[in-house]
């Protein structure tokens, strides 16, 4: 039998797309107050990875990744995608999603997304939520898998995720144990 090691922290992040600026700006300080100060934004991106969120969200709709200065334990993904998810339907507009928010997790070794959908390479954390690990950090930056979404596997936002992973490399690391 293998001995119980304790979860080391890791740092929250969201991917978030949205299409009405105000709505962003107003979901950033809801994300603060619930999660922690925010301590790392990218610059804006224009999404067009794939038109899957225009029905809902229009022809204009931007990325950017976020961060928390506050870490949390892994087991708390499942509980912080709810949350985001009431967050997304407290901003939508006529029964549509005017902002997406995909909360998720970095590591020292990886990066890992949670979602509502299952699939053969997730794993469910609660009743309703799974999760899936999306990029691997080996040779000094994150590499994607079979799996990973193609904005997750563009070099330019694997920067923002290297950033990440910076930022929390340096915090603490007596905070970052049970």
């Amino acid at each position: 039998m293998g001995e119980y090691q304790k979860q080391k922290k890791v740092k929250l992040f969201c991917a978030i797309l949205y299409s009405d600026k105000e709505i962003y700006e107003n979901c950033l300080k809801i994300l603060e107050k619930d999660f922690s100060k925010i301590d790392y934004i990218s610059n804006e991106i224009p999404f067009s990875y794939t038109s899957y969120y225009q029905p809902e969200m229009g022809e204009e709709i931007y990325r950017l990744y976020i961060s928390f200065s506050d870490l949390i334990y892994p087991y708390k993904l499942a509980e912080i995608k709810k949350r985001t998810n009431d967050i997304e339907n407290y901003f939508k507009v006529e029964g549509k999603r005017k902002i997406n928010i995909d909360p998720g997790y970095i590591s020292l070794s990886n990066l890992v997304l949670a979602t509502t959908k299952n699939y053969s390479h997730r794993i469910a954390i609660s009743p309703e939520i799974y999760a899936e690990v999306t990029l691997i950090y080996e040779k000094n930056s994150y590499k994607p898998l079979e799996w990973t979404y193609p904005d997750y596997k563009d070099p330019q936002n694997i920067i923002h995720f290297n950033n990440i992973r910076n930022i929390l490399a340096k915090q603490p690391k007596e905070k970052s144990e049970l």
